[in-house]
């Protein structure tokens, strides 16, 4: 049986959150699939992505994957990362696409009108590079990682979310975003643990490790 199962499909920097989780975890059995069936048998599942929401979605069904990792969201330890975190929720501003549905909220564009520093400096979308992260709960996910630790992120949209329990952290571009929520088996961010050195490999390791209970 697989241990980790990294969902393909056709999105994202597969090879980069393989060897980082074969980096933390070198005893274990993780596998790059998009074979439905693996992904159910897998004892724990990551699903990365970069991209556009529209196509995510596309793929996720063209592929026969769909329903898995809805499966892998409700049963098992699952991590999503950038898409894998927005697929989550109820519907995206980009392309006007539905999600899974699995976790209440919107994923919406940084506000062009609202993309400014403090000093009135035009700020840029995609929101790219190493930003802080602000923890607002415990979780086994975060342990050894300090609370304001910064996280590597590229991305133009994020979730806007009103179920403020799920919120695991929240970064400021400029103003505060959810970057992280945590419900029951899920734990998912919207920055590249995979590209954060050592906060983001023990991110990972954590996830490793982690049995929730729900």
């Amino acid at each position: 049986m697989t241990d980790i199962a990294i969902v393909d499909y056709g999105m994202g920097n597969l090879r980069s959150v393989h060897k980082a989780l074969e980096h933390v975890a070198p005893t274990l059995s993780i596998t790059v699939t998009g074979d439905p069936d693996i992904v159910r048998k897998a004892k724990r599942v990551v699903v990365p992505g970069q991209g556009a929401m529209r196509n995510c979605i596309h793929e996720l069904e063209a592929r026969g994957i769909r329903e898995a990792v809805i499966e892998a969201a409700t049963h098992k330890p699952y991590l999503g990362i950038c898409l894998g975190l927005q697929m989550l929720f109820e519907e995206s501003e980009e392309g006007n696409v539905k999600g899974l549905n699995i976790l209440p909220g919107k994923v919406v564009h940084f506000p062009a009108a609202a993309m400014a520093s403090s000093k009135g400096q035009k700020l840029k979308v995609p929101h790219m590079g190493w930003n802080q992260v602000y923890q607002a709960i415990k979780h086994p996910l975060w342990e050894g990682i300090a609370e304001d630790a910064r996280f590597y992120f590229v991305h133009s949209y994020y979730v806007d979310t009103s179920v403020g329990a799920s919120i695991a952290a929240q970064s400021n571009y400029p103003f505060p975003f959810t970057c992280a929520i945590a419900q029951d088996n899920i734990f998912a961010v919207q920055f590249h643990p995979e590209k954060s050195q050592s906060a983001g490999l023990t991110l990972l390791s954590n996830f490793t490790k982690w049995t929730p209970n729900f």
